[in-house]
């Protein structure tokens, strides 16, 4: 049985950060499975900075199908979970089951990982706390209000089990870590 990695994402998630976690694992051998509010098309995302504006963009992504709902999902069959950024953590840190889902990860010592606006999914879930973590840097008071330390100068950290990135520019430095977490073949086979 291929080993699996759950992924937290829903509308208004970031649809590079999705398609990019999504290749990777299938490329080093793993089954990521999708989980959303609902079994659904999601409707995913894309941020980008434009020069004159004080923050980023968002414009419509690809859409991408979710395998299951939350309320469908056990933990057990999974070996690590990632939490994606975009918008849409600004409303699963609000769900119950989402924070349910990601404590029993931490709780049995199962990799947790996170990047840009996942940090707030984490930190709304009581992960930050006491944790060295980095995420979109506007993400910066989610993390030291949820009693975690910011870094602000590396694109991604370890932190015991759990692997935080700052943004979509971040993946060369965040799945490096990741897979050396999971101990796959971080190579890309040309």
């Amino acid at each position: 049985m291929a080993k699996s990695i759950l992924i937290i994402t829903g509308d208004g998630g970031e649809c590079y950060e999705t398609l990019y976690a999504v290749h990777r694992f299938r490329e080093a051998g793993y089954e990521p499975r999708i989980a959303a509010p609902s079994r659904k098309r999601l409707h995913l995302v894309i941020h980008d900075f434009e020069p004159g504006w004080d923050t980023y963009v968002e414009r419509p992504g690809y859409q991408l199908a979710s395998d299951l709902d939350f309320s469908e999902v056990r933990v057990d069959d999974y070996d690590a979970v990632l939490v994606l950024g975009g918008r849409a953590p600004e409303y699963l840190r609000h769900d119950t089951r989402v924070l349910e889902i990601v404590r029993e990860f931490h709780e049995r010592e199962k990799w947790v990982f996170g990047i840009c606006h996942g940090i707030q999914v984490l930190a709304s879930a009581g992960l930050a706390t006491g944790a060295r973590v980095t995420a979109y840097e506007h993400c910066r008071s989610d993390v030291e209000s949820g009693g975690g330390e910011y870094v602000a100068d590396q694109q991604a950290v370890r932190h015991g089990r759990m692997v935080t990135g700052q943004t979509w520019q971040s993946h060369p430095e965040f799945y490096r870590e990741v897979m050396s977490c999971l101990g796959a073949e971080a190579e890309v086979t040309l």
